[in-house]
């Protein structure tokens, strides 16, 4: 994987990855910024909730699941002193399905987080605790 970051204006800054597809970063004003994107923790954190959806979404879709709404609420707790990694992260799972069973999203949840995605494999390494919670709705 190759990316490029690029200076915007103040402290935002354009990433552009080998595709050209583009990440906008900022961060608030008291440190330059304009509060007109993401920082890049807010990314991490949303990075692991993406990775994790995509295993989710792909397992239970293998079973054969009807996905009518998948959600994921992520919450990080960073420690106070620099460099302020994440000590926390809360993912919870809801899952709007008509023939899922919370058995099956535990599992696909289970799967994702203790084998293959690797943004949260690298928080752990990094000393995060990452946990989860699953919700099931039916329509």
């Amino acid at each position: 994987m190759k990316a490029n970051l690029k200076l915007d204006r103040n402290m935002r800054i354009i990433g552009t990855n080998e595709k050209g597809l583009e990440t906008t970063f900022d961060t608030s004003p008291k440190v330059g910024g304009e509060d007109t994107a993401a920082t890049p923790m807010e990314i991490m954190l949303q990075s692991v909730a993406a990775c994790s959806f995509m295993d989710t979404i792909s397992i239970l879709r293998k079973k054969r699941k009807t996905i009518n709404d998948l959600q994921i609420d992520i919450e990080g707790e960073r420690t106070e002193e620099h460099p302020k990694v994440f000590k926390t992260i809360v993912l919870k799972y809801t899952l709007v399905s008509p023939d899922a069973e919370l058995n099956d999203l535990e599992r696909a949840v289970e799967l994702s987080q203790d084998k293959y995605c690797g943004a949260s494999a690298m928080m752990k390494l990094a000393g995060a605790n990452v946990s989860y919670k699953v919700e099931l709705k039916r329509p």
